[in-house]
């Protein structure tokens, strides 16, 4: 599970990291990163906890199947929360092939999106 302060909930913190992030695409899934962006909804807070969101639409395939990649994103991200910035905001977008594979493709998929966003990687 993640922990409550990582977790992404409100559609602005969504729409912020998506519209104003860098992204990061891989055949798995998508990466939107919003480095260092601070929280206006906790104030005193100097350096707030990086956040997560994740998006699973239907295409994905049907509620089993999308809330299992939900469950496998959330335990991937926990263990990578230490790699990223303090008050950043990511967005992990599942595209439908996600749905058909296992915890080391999404694994390998999602460390290589964070290694390109955070590593500035090349295109």
């Amino acid at each position: 599970m993640l922990p409550t302060e990582n977790r992404l909930r409100r559609r602005e913190d969504f729409a912020i990291a998506v519209r104003r992030g860098r992204r990061a695409g891989r055949p798995l899934l998508v990466v939107h990163l919003r480095s260092g962006a601070t929280d206006p909804h906790a104030p005193g807070e100097s350096a707030p906890p990086a956040r997560a969101g994740f998006v699973v639409s239907k295409a994905v395939g049907g509620a089993v199947v999308r809330n299992q990649v939900k469950r496998r994103l959330r335990h991937l991200i926990r263990e990578r929360l230490s790699e990223l910035p303090p008050g950043s905001l990511v967005v992990v977008r599942a595209l439908p092939g996600a749905g058909d594979a296992d915890h080391a493709h999404l694994a390998r998929d999602l460390d290589a999106a964070l290694q390109r966003l955070l590593g500035g990687g090349t295109r």
